[in-house]
């Protein structure tokens, strides 16, 4: 990751003079985040008394983690930009208030859909700016700029991950505008097939199709500093695109034949997208290890799995074999839509995540989807706490969910306050992914100094690049708090008393991309 540029509190310095350690020169950043601005140094105090000893061991607490999200959808101008013909200026204000939601109400995910039907919301080479994002095909912003650097960017200053969200197969959204020779329907027809509701899909048997994909998701996880790649969904279309009607592929499946394949027509479409999820998992990694892939399937597998269960089978109808995915860890998470009620009789909340649990033989990240905005229930807010409920009970340490969608939290002022005052209370860090390895963080550099009423606590680290938060603690009366810090936060006056309780030590800790703590500091307070 790199670092967006950074001013130091002047103590920082005054303490490295001291002998602490050698001045450093502030990093320059190249995506271009800039920091919370900083107050004005106070003049150097006397240091404080401190132990002998004052980097000392001691306890520290655990740290609460859950992996807190939401869909942000652009297909349709579903959630942003809420109009296609907005203004740069009224973008960005949409996007800004969604993320100051979202931080102000203790989420540390957001999912961006930055390509909902072979186009993009940012910069590319490879697809054609979204009609969703200016009303034409092909037209870029103006005055220009990269929407999902933008979101980037104010997401990380936030503390808030971002997982860039693709439709891989759809070619072209029924309420897309028209079909212009921008279009990648025009610009690769040897690989788009026609449906019968008017949209356009990518034919995933075609090597070319599982090519272009390829291309463009590894030119977003080259170019920006995201944190995850995500899909959705959408494999094979669902029978109703194309009015029952059976996926017009019968080119390919003529040439597999010809080439003297033996599966099945269906095993051979299930292939097809094994295979390539397979390969966008490895591809991924090996561009950049810290980047996570998660997909969002059907909720379902097939009816009957687990007994009871009943509804559309993406086994038969996506073709998309998601339990084979999730046997074989070719996911770093897994958050199948379980957007049925608790106590659906055919599609219970309870019981799908339970049997999804039991088939992640790999211990990959399960973090079901909930259906926030119109799950059926006369109290959404209290159903939705239930299933969070249910979910911490099912997965214990490995917990999160994914809001669908966003709208259900901006739309229903007493969904966030459910949330907020109830099981997103306190700020937490997202589960560990110890599959996916990582050069451990250094602990980082404490600096404490008399305030007067307060300790000026300052911090830094060495590989400051690799850092994504910080923790801080603070004893009072020998009892430890806890408070996730953004990464240019690098100094806090804590208070020497407070609520009758007299402050006893000061620790901090370094956070890396994936969720990993360093080492930390640790310094006794008199």
């Amino acid at each position: 990751m790199n670092i967006r540029n950074i001013t130091y509190p002047a103590l920082f310095f005054s303490a490295i003079a001291m002998g602490s350690c050698s001045s450093q020169k502030a990093a320059t950043s190249s995506t271009g985040r800039k920091p919370a601005p900083q107050t004005a140094s106070l003049p150097k105090p006397p240091p404080i008394k401190a132990e002998p000893e004052e980097n000392y061991r001691t306890n520290l607490p655990v740290i609460g983690r859950e992996f807190r999200g939401a869909w942000v959808a652009s297909v349709a101008n579903i959630n942003w930009p809420s109009r296609n013909n907005l203004s740069v200026e009224q973008q960005k204000a949409e996007a800004i208030g969604m993320l100051n939601m979202l931080a102000d109400n203790n989420f540390n995910a957001v999912i961006f859909q930055v390509r909902p039907s072979a186009d993009a919301l940012y910069t590319s080479e490879i697809e054609p700016w979204s009609y969703f994002l200016t009303g034409e095909t092909g037209r870029a912003p103006y005055p220009n700029y990269d929407p999902l650097q933008f979101w980037i960017e104010e997401a990380h200053k936030r503390g808030i991950e971002l997982h860039v969200w693709l439709n891989p197969y759809r070619a072209h959204h029924s309420n897309g505008g028209p079909v212009s020779s921008l279009s990648m329907v025009n610009k690769l027809p040897d690989m788009v097939v026609r449906l019968k509701n008017g949209m356009y899909w990518f034919d995933p048997a075609n090597p070319k199709t599982q090519g272009h994909v390829s291309n463009v998701v590894r030119d977003l996880v080259k170019r920006y500093d995201i944190d995850g790649v995500h899909f959705d969904d959408y494999f094979y279309p669902y029978s109703a695109y194309n009015r029952g009607a059976d996926f017009p592929d019968t080119a390919s499946w003529n040439a597999y034949l010809s080439s003297g394949g033996t599966l099945s027509r269906a095993d051979w479409r299930r292939d097809n997208v094994n295979r390539f999820v397979e390969r966008i998992y490895k591809e991924i990694h090996a561009e950049k290890d810290y980047v996570k892939f998660g997909i969002s399937p059907f909720g379902i597998w097939k009816p009957g799995y687990p007994q009871g269960v009943v509804g559309s089978s993406q086994f038969d109808e996506l073709y998309a074999d998601a339990k084979l995915w999730l046997n074989k860890g070719w996911v770093d998470y897994f958050s199948p839509q379980l957007y049925w009620p608790v106590d659906s009789k055919g599609q219970g909340f309870g019981a799908l995540l339970n049997w999804w649990a039991s088939e992640n033989t790999m211990k990959r990240h399960l973090w079901p989807g909930l259906n926030t905005i119109e799950v059926k229930s006369h109290d959404r807010p209290s159903e939705i706490r239930n299933q969070i409920d249910i979910s911490r009970q099912v997965l214990g340490s490995d917990a999160g969910e994914i809001h669908w969608s966003i709208a259900g939290l901006t739309k229903n002022p007493g969904m966030l306050s459910a949330l907020k005052n109830g099981p997103y209370k306190e700020k937490v860090l997202v589960p560990k992914s110890p599959w996916i390895k990582a050069v451990p963080l250094k602990a980082p550099t404490l600096f404490v100094a008399d305030a007067g009423n307060a300790v000026r606590a300052s911090w830094s680290t060495s590989n400051l690049k690799e850092v994504f938060q910080w923790v801080l603690f603070t004893q009072y009366n020998g009892v430890w708090e806890t408070e996730i810090l953004t990464l240019d936060q690098l100094s806090r006056d804590i208070p020497k008393s407070k609520g009758g309780k007299v402050l006893n030590g000061v620790a901090v800790k370094a956070i890396d991309r994936l969720g990993n703590e360093s080492d930390y500091m640790a310094r006794k307070i008199k």
